[in-house]
Parts: structure tokens; sequence; C-alpha cells
């Protein structure tokens, strides 16, 4: 475990952003981790895994731990599921892929996410219809002021859309150790209903699908839509879906009939903020080095050297704009630190 000083932290964010990390250390075990924790002579310390959902508008004046744990774990198997617990430092993508291997069913819809796993309950990722909390089982977490690691149950993290209390009253308290997954062995529960899914599969020629096949068609639909960070500075999706009232909505289609929508309960619908942004007419917009993504609307990308406080003005003149237009508050998703 080694502590340097200016270390660019351009290859540990996916928007590619050239900030500095006064100090740094990763860290491979949970015994690091609580060792760093304790050292008095770095006042301030930042918690930073993945770098897939956030968006650096400065240097870090900190101390900068990267979580680099690694590990997956079948905890326990029945005949129709299994548990799973995996470190915080495995990659999300990587982590769907293995357990595809194994035919374990219930994340193929989560397919291509960026980040770690750490990253995931407390943003409880979601894509086509499907949550991180419909598999969720517990998570342990390590109390930054303490040290001591706590088990959180599904019910303890309070997951919303986008949300947990990881972001919420805990927010900066604890850091995610391992996530413990429940996922399926057989009679896998495909779930082919949200998105361009369907399309997908009869693209592919299938007709019966398995858990395999609606990963590729995830993929396919993903990398059709949204760039590769490796290529494209971005963070995926910068903006949440909103969620507005009913009778708001119906409003709202007196001037804008074809608006896409789904319905979230009985009062309450979302719309696609891709639409939005797409419809005010930001979408394939380039400002010098950095803009909006041609093909998905909702991805803000850094085309090589731009600054991360650039990508946060645009990122509110979006948001002024659809507030003017179409009346709708649009909440970032990233982190903007």
């Amino acid at each position: 475990m080694t502590i340097s000083s200016n270390t660019s932290l351009k290859p540990y964010n996916t928007f590619g952003i050239d900030a500095k990390a006064k100090y740094f250390v990763s860290v491979k075990t949970v015994e690091e981790l609580q060792q760093v924790l304790t050292l008095d002579q770095y006042d301030e310390k930042f918690i930073l895994g993945g770098g897939s959902n956030m968006l650096l508008t400065k240097d870090i004046d900190a101390l900068v731990i990267h979580i680099d744990l690694k590990g997956i774990e079948v905890c326990n198997t029945s005949t129709s599921g299994v548990t799973i617990k995996v470190s915080a430092g495995e990659n999300w993508h990587d982590f769907v892929l293995w357990c595809l291997k194994h035919n374990y069913g219930g994340i193929e819809n989560l397919s291509l996410i960026p980040g770690n796993v750490g990253t995931a309950p407390i943003q409880n990722i979601g894509a086509y219809g499907v949550e991180l909390k419909d598999v969720f089982e517990s998570c342990e977490a390590l109390d930054v002021t303490s040290g001591t690691i706590k088990t959180f149950s599904k019910d303890d993290c309070d997951f919303g859309y986008r949300n947990s209390i990881f972001k919420g009253d805990l927010k900066g308290q604890y850091i995610i150790l391992n996530v413990t997954v429940r996922l399926t062995t057989k009679d896998h529960v495909l779930k082919t209903d949200y998105g361009a899914i369907k399309t997908e599969l009869k693209k592919l020629e299938v007709t019966k699908p398995t858990i395999n096949d609606i990963s590729k068609a995830v993929i396919n639909i993903r990398q059709s839509k949204l760039p590769d960070p490796k290529v494209i500075g971005n963070s995926g999706s910068f903006f949440k879906n909103p969620v507005i009232s009913k009778e708001a909505f119906e409003l709202l289609r007196v001037n804008f009939p074809n608006i896409p929508n789904y319905i979230v309960s009985e009062n309450e619908i979302k719309i696609p903020a891709g639409w939005l942004i797409e419809h005010a007419g930001f979408k394939g917009k380039r400002f010098e080095n950095y803009g909006v993504h041609e093909k998905q609307a909702l991805v803000l990308v850094n085309h090589g050297g731009a600054k991360g406080k650039d990508i946060f003005e645009l990122s509110k003149l979006i948001q002024t704009t659809i507030k003017r237009i179409f009346n709708i508050n649009l909440e970032a998703e990233v982190n903007i630190i």
C-alpha cells in the first residue's frame, strides 16, 4: 500500500477528467482500508470506487482512497436459487458475465452498466425494467468514523429510484465493502417488455430467449446508443428520468401530445429525460471539446481535454432549458464533485 501525491485521476473516472488528487492510495483489503482511515495526518479523505457516476469539476484537496477490493463467493445454493457475495471493487459488467457463465439469472438486464459493484447499492442501479433491489439480499459496509463493519438488509437500504440511504441520511458515513445478491439457477423470470428488448430479440431471430439472449440484446441496444467511455469520456445517463404527477402530465400532453411516458403509480408518470433533452435541441450539440452525444441525448460527453466545470455548466443550461420549455425539473443522476 503506497500513498502518492499530486496524482492524476484521469484513469479513475469514466468522464476522463484530468483532475488531480493531493494524495492517492489504492486499498486491496478491508484491513488496509481500516488502516488508511485512521491516518490522522490526512485531514480530508475522499472515497473513490469505479469513477463511473461522478463528474470532477476540480482537483481533490484530500487523500483519495481508491476501493480495489476483489472477490466473488458463492454462499448458498438451492434447487432454484443461489446467493452470491461480490466485493465492491469488482467491475459490475464483469460480474454480470460471470453470473451468465454459471447460468445465474436475475441481472441480465443490467448488462454493460459501467462502474463497480460497490456503487450498485448506493445508486440502486437499474435498466430495462430491473433494479438492483430486485435481487439484493444485503451488503456489508464500513463505518468511516469507527471502522466497524455493519450489515445492511434490503429494508435498511431504503431503496428508491436511483436512490438509497447511502445517498440520503447515511451519505458519506459508510463505505460499501461487498454486496450479496440472490439469483435464480433455473426457471429464470425473463423481463423483455421494457424498451427495445423484444425488437432486438427479433433482430437476433430469437423466439425462446435465455438469460444470455437477454444480456446480448441489452448489450446491443446500449452499444447502439451509448458511447464507450474508453473512446469518448462519459458517465452514462447524466440525468434521472423525471417522475411527475398525472395532473402535470395531462397539462403537458396538451402541448406535446406525442410525449412518451411510463406509468409509475396511479398518480405518477415517468417521462424519458432523453426525449425532453432531444426535443429541447441539445442532442448531438457540441461545445468545443464537450457536448451532448449524437445518439443519446441523456449522455454528456468529453471529446477530449474538457474540464469538468464546463460539462457541469452545460448540464445546468440543459436543466434551465427543460424547466422553461416543459416546466419539469431535471435532476442529475451523476454526482458532481
